[in-house]
């Protein structure tokens, strides 16, 4: 799936949209960007995991957490999840339509970050 970038669209989101305490955009904000919500995401991306396959990936979350975060994130339509007829019990997580849509948005900004942080780490004091 391609994303497309409009700078006009987002100027104008951005003055008339994500800054009222109210806004919408605010929670959906929240729940992309969390810690855990983030790395949810971006494993998502690369390919379909099962429960376990996420927990290993996302090294250091709690169950009680990776719950939350896969619950948050199917209520908003970002995350699907497939539960498999087998014993033992089998669930699958995939992303939505625009669950891909919001992780190739992520992915630059992962990278980013992956490759700046000890530049920016190495700054404080």
């Amino acid at each position: 799936m391609e994303v497309s970038y409009d700078p006009l669209r987002a100027t104008a989101a951005l003055e008339n949209g994500i800054f009222p305490a109210g806004c919408p955009s605010r929670t959906v904000l929240d729940h992309v960007t969390s810690k855990w919500g983030v790395l949810v995401l971006l494993a998502l991306s690369e390919r379909e995991h099962r429960w376990s396959e996420l927990r290993r990936r996302a090294d250091g979350i709690s169950e009680k957490m990776l719950a939350q975060t896969l619950k948050t994130l199917e209520q908003d339509g970002l995350v699907h999840r497939q539960s498999q007829p087998v014993i033992p019990p089998r669930v699958d997580y995939s992303l939505t339509d625009s669950g891909q849509e919001v992780a190739a948005l992520l992915v630059p900004l992962a990278t980013w970050a992956f490759e700046n942080a000890e530049k920016i780490l190495g700054n404080r004091n």
